[in-house]
């Protein structure tokens, strides 16, 4: 039953661990990824489509995405898109393809993405520390309902809180890892 449990929110940890990690990758870092557009969405026919299922996306030199559209009229589409985005970026199209060039970051950008790196990995750090919680809860209620007894209940948490550990260094690691992307000049 514990171990049902664990393995549950076990789940749920690396589901955050994924999230958090999807996030930082959809931060501008200086460099460009084709995971910069993952958010930007595309009318398709009427239907948000993510540009990536629209257009070829590519990254022909370091600081420069290009966005081949599969059908020529998703170009004026995929412009109003990217211009709609938070991205910051301004398309540049030559009725081909869609070229974004990204800016070399400034010290005072690098401070700002530091600070939503910073609040991306605590909001993390939250949705685990909740998961310990809904945990513990759930061993509680077994151990007040008499299906097991208080030292399972105990060890159960314990063990909780270890894997809540592990996954805090994992976020933690993370961070510190986009946190040198960014800084480096």
């Amino acid at each position: 039953m514990i171990q049902d449990i664990m393995n549950e929110h076990e789940e749920r940890m690396k589901k955050s661990i994924e999230a958090l990690k999807r996030e930082f990758a959809s931060l501008r870092a200086g460099r460009a990824t084709p995971s910069l557009l993952d958010k930007v969405m595309v009318d398709y026919y009427g239907t948000p489509t993510p540009v990536n299922q629209v257009a070829k996306v590519a990254v022909p030199e370091p600081r420069m995405i290009l966005i081949q559209p599969w059908e020529k009229p998703m170009l004026h589409e995929i412009e109003k898109a990217l211009m709609k985005s938070d991205l910051g970026l301004t398309p540049n199209s030559d009725g081909t393809a869609i070229r974004l060039t990204i800016p070399q970051l400034t010290q005072e950008r690098r401070e700002e993405l530091k600070k939503s790196v910073n609040k991306k990995a605590e909001d993390a750090k939250v949705a685990l520390r909740n998961l310990r919680r809904d945990a513990n809860d759930a061993i509680k209620k077994l151990e007040k309902a008499k299906e097991i007894t208080e030292d399972q209940s105990k060890k159960g948490q314990d063990d909780i809180q270890k894997l809540v550990d592990k996954y805090v260094k994992l976020v933690d690691a993370s961070k510190a890892a986009k946190e040198k992307e960014i800084m480096e000049v």
